[in-house]
């Protein structure tokens, strides 16, 4: 895990004003937070350098760019063997990286292992994921999804 960075109400100001608005130039931010465009460049960069700030970002809506169904997906995998050359979680997790559709993967505590967002066209485009590559998977024992009504609150912004 990376180390925690010290905030103080300055940065938590500058990136609560970058979360709702990464593309405010220096000026404006400046303004939002009452420090010079100079100040606050400097501070912006100590937060990059640091990892507070990893990048940016456009948001970009699925449905507005045709991937109309979203699927919470829970994984579990088959248990580590002996017989195992590579451990399942390793192979599982490398293989995630490589698949477009899931937009999130997170390992669990609980009778799953693993739970991924998966973003797709639609039911057909879901069961082609499901069928020829999840559960295809070497390491997949099952798998349980519920899929998305309606989106009740997401932001992409934390609470700082």
């Amino acid at each position: 895990m990376s180390t925690e960075v010290q905030l103080d109400a300055i940065d938590r100001r500058i990136l609560r004003a970058l979360q709702a608005d990464g593309r405010m130039t220096y000026d404006q931010l400046a303004g939002e937070v009452n420090l010079s465009p100079s100040a606050t460049l400097r501070r912006v960069r100590r937060l990059e350098e640091l990892g507070a700030i990893a990048g940016y970002m456009a948001i970009v809506p699925p449905e507005r760019v045709g991937l109309g169904l979203t699927a919470y997906i829970n994984v579990r995998l088959e248990k580590h063997t002996e017989t195992h050359k590579r451990n399942p979680m390793d192979l599982f997790r490398a293989a995630v990286q490589t698949w477009p559709e899931v937009v999130e993967c997170v390992a669990l505590t609980g009778e799953m292992d693993y739970l991924l967002r998966v973003v797709v066209e639609d039911m057909a485009h879901y069961s082609r994921f499901i069928m020829d590559t999840l559960l295809k998977h070497p390491s997949v024992e099952d798998c349980k999804t519920s899929f998305v009504l309606d989106r009740v609150k997401h932001l992409a912004a934390i609470p700082v």
